[in-house]
């Protein structure tokens, strides 16, 4: 496949500041109008698709990684406002459920990525790493460690959140699940004892844990999620949120990948693109049957069970779980499970497809 032209719309001459200003005014736009359309997680989907467009067209800004952290934090702490004593007895008693779903969604991942070796002409140690689901800044600095090609991974374990957002947000709007959890949260928390102490000690829980968190895989979600939980049970906190804070989180989170899409990379995998958007949609439909079968077994409602089996996009997957009133204790324990089941697995399964391959 030829190389695409050079876009007519350049940013890369625009000055900085300029840059910013149109990337908070579109983002801040986009967002705000999914959210009135009442798309799920239109406020994090709708930054991200304007920063993908400001990427491929030469914009020089990037998202400081401190305020991507800080914006997991945020979900991080939401997601605690809904963990009760209720929701990990429920978890415990599932764990083997969970356990097997964690096992099968890696399995399925390593035969996409035999499929893409075979018939997308990539390599089995790029084709393995770019495959895993989950944990996307970590595969991509083992897969460099092993010798596969950083950029291509890179690229695809974006590519695939992407879609996983796309088609996670278009199937909620599908099975017609309720939107605006993320406002039920905040409103809450405002009018159940809404303080400056409240919520001085919520930022002060986010940023403990964000700083705790700065060496543990996806550590700037979980340890606020987990700090933040273990205060609120045991009634020393209650989490107050603004929905304004929500907000500038998911712009940040939704900004800092988007924008992970600049020229250079583009061109330089633009044919590998196909191969890459087609083994994500399959990875996610063969997650998506599963989830199925595994709403029967466990009688969960099946948007709660796939967004829990989705692969990769732990933040994600929290953020359109909670808006859109699923499982939110699931969801978040089956996609940490299998965040650290991939961490852990990736390296052995990267050897068994690169000795299939072979």
């Amino acid at each position: 496949m030829p190389l695409p032209r050079p876009l007519r719309l350049s940013l890369s001459a625009w000055p900085l500041p300029v840059q910013w200003l149109a990337l908070l005014i579109l983002a801040g736009a986009a967002g705000q109008s999914l959210k009135h359309f009442e798309v799920p997680a239109g406020q994090f989907l709708g930054p991200m698709l304007v920063a993908i467009g400001f990427g491929v067209s030469g914009a020089r800004i990037r998202v400081p990684r401190q305020a991507f952290r800080l914006g997991q934090g945020a979900v991080g702490v939401l997601a605690a406002h809904s963990m009760t004593l209720a929701v990990l007895v429920s978890m415990a008693q599932s764990w083997h459920v969970m356990l097997f779903a964690t096992l099968l969604t890696v399995c399925l991942s390593a035969l996409v990525g035999l499929v893409l070796v075979r018939l997308g002409g990539l390599s089995p140690s790029t084709a393995a790493w770019g495959t895993a689901p989950g944990a996307a800044s970590a595969m991509v600095s083992m897969a460099d460690d092993f010798g596969a090609d950083a950029r291509v991974v890179a690229t695809m374990q974006y590519v695939r959140v992407v879609c996983v957002v796309m088609i996670g947000a278009l199937a909620s709007h599908w099975i017609g699940a309720p939107t605006g959890g993320n406002a039920t949260h905040g409103s809450d928390a405002s009018l159940q004892g809404f303080t400056l102490l409240n919520l001085g000690l919520t930022l002060g829980t986010l940023v403990f844990g964000v700083l705790l968190g700065s060496r543990v895989p996806a550590g700037a979600l979980l340890v606020p999620l987990l700090v933040g939980g273990a205060l609120q049970i045991s009634g020393l906190l209650h989490i107050t949120l603004p929905g304004w804070l929500l907000a500038l989180a998911y712009g940040a989170i939704g900004c800092y990948v988007g924008l992970r899409f600049d020229r250079p990379t583009v061109r330089y995998v633009w044919g590998r693109l196909p191969a890459m958007i087609g083994g994500a949609v399959l990875l996610i439909a063969l997650c998506a049957l599963s989830a199925w079968l595994l709403a029967h077994w466990l009688d969960k409602d099946f948007l709660s069970v796939y967004l829990a089996t989705s692969p990769g996009g732990l933040d994600s997957m929290t953020i359109i779980a909670v808006d859109t009133h699923a499982d939110v204790g699931l969801v978040l324990a089956m996609q940490t499970l299998r965040l650290f089941a991939v961490i852990v697995s990736g390296a052995f399964f990267a050897r068994l497809i690169i000795k299939w391959a072979s």
